[in-house]
């Protein structure tokens, strides 16, 4: 350590153990970082943020500067701005999970700001070059500069709630993209493109990971797009920033979030506290396999790195210091950035003991099921992990919502014609009671997609039967085999209009089972206007337009911008608040008058070949009553209609396979249905209301 430069003789105090990080007071910086089992800690203090070696070099005194497994200092005469780093030695020892290395420069676990070099490599040796190459810094930052304005959280109930999975970089980096170059793929140009959102009817956004990631932590040439490899939980990602300031970055983000709150939208992060950027015994080491690579990771025997997240490495989640870095973590984004809730990706791994076991009460999971701080704020839970727990429907806790996949398969399943599926999809139709009918679940718990990031998007569901990931560089072996698609007859884009016309109605079928389905619906960024990635079911590492928004689309798709409008239109109208939504699931279907037919009045058809189904609903207030006619079969089917009560007619809202404005029309203005049969198309659904 001691040929790096000369040591400092800079004015220092002992400095407080607590807040851990870089807390900045009007005479300087306190520095505390938690490290058990390393013997030498230094405080490195850098003038530029491309520079290889520091200015100058605080070696920590164990006697004076360590508290317990806390070693800490005060440095005079530093301001916001102040670019850090450490450098840890101890023992090398990765049998018992020691992997120390005085030549790693390491990251503040809890800095607020990350500052990435011009020229930086994920290994501090450029593997081409030869030369050593410039680290990330950690930066001090003033986080008590930044005017709310009243900004407060939406605190949107979930029963109103529409879910609209966003891409920060993707929504606005296409070349087409109405915003100003500076501005595009930034926190900055997603604010002008908020408007676009409220016409939908959207009411929250789910950001996929905005903590700062490794964009490197891919195959070689390419880049880390989704951001699903972070190196810090509580740093905004700097490459979505409009400016070079590391700093900046942190009112750009809160300026996004006050935007979207304005708007009435609220904003949920997709947060990765299943593992890190730092993968294997072969990856980098940036941070926390530096500090106490046994605290934070699950290892197995002999040191290995236990990999339950399928990206080489295991956060220790249920250890005490990774816990309460987690709720502090979440403290952050909630009280400092203003952010109304979380989806944990992976979230079962933190269901995991400290040598991976599943356990019945995780400590973190009742941590932040219980937080004061966290009461109100959203939670959901992707409840399953790369190693086979799944755990969707019995998720721990009762504030989580869940990412229902039973949902988007049996749904898939049903509209592309699988023989045995009628059973399942109507179970999924009315919000899962299997999963979520015990513990007075409420209706909303089931978190409703038929896509989302991973995986095809809208389009590509109805255009490929098999993934298309040549372009990741892994020879198409990355990605889900079984996708449960269907192209409707050709693979990938065609110029036929018939199979183009079925495509079309394919995904206004998803949709509205998507919006219709009693649950809390999610929409994947850009499936209404039919974005595609040319059949790559695994676009982590496409940060090109492969993945983009591309906005000639929605001039181009009109009609299904327009269907997506009236869905959430008339779902919203049902002032929920006042209805269903105030009781459990079980209430509901239990009070609820549901009556069930098949083409014929009162005969369902649940037979392991049927592909339709109809059935008639009463809202509880009695005031509309709607009648669902939905044909999976390759054929038209004529189904019986319900004689009308109460002196009100049959109107047709929703019929897929016709074209706009036919396919979905204003329940004022649609027409009347007089007839006692209705012909409902092939791959088609049917909605008649008499509200």
């Amino acid at each position: 350590m001691e040929n790096i430069t000369a040591f400092i003789q800079q004015p220092t105090e002992n400095g407080e153990c607590y807040p851990l990080g870089a807390t900045l007071y009007p005479q300087g910086v306190n520095f505390s970082l938690f490290c058990k089992n390393g013997t030498i800690v230094e405080l490195l203090l850098f003038d530029d943020i491309n520079d290889i070696e520091p200015a100058k070099i605080i070696r920590l005194n164990a006697a004076r500067n360590r508290t317990y497994h806390y070693w800490h200092t005060f440095v005079h005469g530093l301001s916001k701005g102040q670019l850090y780093a450490y450098q840890i030695d101890g023992p090398y020892d990765p049998e018992n999970g020691h992997r120390y290395n005085e030549e790693n420069i390491l990251l503040d676990p809890y800095a607020h700001a990350i500052a990435v070099p011009d020229h930086y490599h994920r290994y501090s040796v450029d593997p081409i070059t030869g030369k050593k190459t410039p680290p990330m810094k950690s930066v001090v930052a003033d986080l008590s500069l930044y005017h709310w304005e009243e900004d407060t959280h939406l605190r949107h109930p979930f029963a109103t709630t529409i879910i609209y999975e966003l891409h920060v970089g993707g929504f606005t980096r296409h070349p087409n993209s109405p915003v100003e170059p500076a501005k595009k793929g930034t926190y900055t140009g997603l604010i002008e493109m908020i408007p676009y959102l409220v016409s939908l009817g959207i009411t929250a956004v789910e950001l996929m990971p905005v903590f700062q990631f490794d964009e490197q932590d891919c195959p070689p040439g390419l880049i880390n797009y989704w951001g699903y490899s972070p190196v810090s939980f509580f740093a905004p990602h700097q490459g979505y920033s409009c400016s070079k300031d590391p700093l900046a970055v942190l009112d750009e983000f809160r300026d996004m979030v006050k935007a979207f709150h304005r708007a009435s939208i609220e904003v949920i992060l997709d947060v990765v506290f299943n593992h890190s950027a730092e993968n294997g015994e072969e990856g980098p080491s940036y941070c926390f396999k530096g500090i106490d690579n046994s605290i934070y990771y699950i290892l197995a025997p002999k040191g290995a790195y236990a990999d339950y997240s399928g990206t080489g490495n295991t956060l220790n989640a249920n250890q005490p210091i990774v816990r309460r870095m987690i709720i502090d973590s979440l403290h952050f984004w909630v009280t400092q950035m203003h952010v109304d809730g979380f989806r944990f990706d992976l979230a079962s791994i933190l269901s995991r003991d400290e040598k991976g076991h599943p356990i019945e009460n995780p400590p973190v999971l009742w941590d932040i099921e219980s937080d004061p701080v966290l009461a109100g704020v959203k939670l959901i839970a992707e409840a399953w992990d790369a190693a086979g727990l799944y755990q969707v429907g019995g998720f721990v806790g009762d504030s989580w919502k869940e990412w229902n996949g039973k949902f988007r398969d049996d749904v898939r399943r049903f509209f592309r014609g699988d023989e045995g599926s009628i059973s399942d999809y109507v179970t999924r139709l009315v919000g899962s009671p299997d999963m979520y009918s015990y513990l007075n679940r409420g209706p909303e718990q089931s978190i409703n997609f038929t896509t989302c990031h991973d995986g095809f998007t809208l389009n590509d569901l109805v255009s490929y039967n098999q993934k298309h990931n040549e372009a990741n560089g892994e020879d198409n072996r990355d990605g889900n085999n079984d996708n449960l698609s269907w192209n409707c007859g050709e693979e990938g884009s065609t110029d036929k209009p018939e199979i183009e016309a079925l495509r079309k109605r394919q995904i206004k079928n998803f949709l509205a089972a998507t919006l219709l389905s009693i649950g809390t619906p999610m929409i994947l960024m850009g499936d209404e206007v039919r974005r595609t990635q040319q059949g790559n079911n695994n676009a982590y590492c496409q940060n090109n337009e492969i993945s983009w928004f591309d906005w000639s689309l929605p001039q181009k798709h009109t009609d299904l911008i327009r269907f997506v409008q009236q869905l959430i239109f008339e779902r919203q109208r049902r002032d929920p608040a006042k209805e269903e939504y105030r009781m459990s699931l079980n209430q509901l279907l239990n009070t609820a008058q549901f009556t069930w037919h098949g083409v014929k009045l009162n005969q369902p058809d649940w037979s392991h070949q049927s592909h339709s189904i109809a059935f008639t609903v009463r809202s509880l207030s009695g005031v509309v009553i709607t009648h669902y006619m939905l044909n999976a079969y390759h054929q038209p089917l004529e189904f019986e209609i319900p004689e009308e009560e109460d002196n009100k007619s049959w109107k047709l809202w929703i019929d897929t396979a016709q074209e706009a404005p036919d396919d979905i029309m204003d329940w004022h203005i649609a027409p009347i249905v007089t007839a006692k049969k209705y012909k409902v198309m092939a791959h088609t659904v049917v909605v008649l209301t008499s509200g």
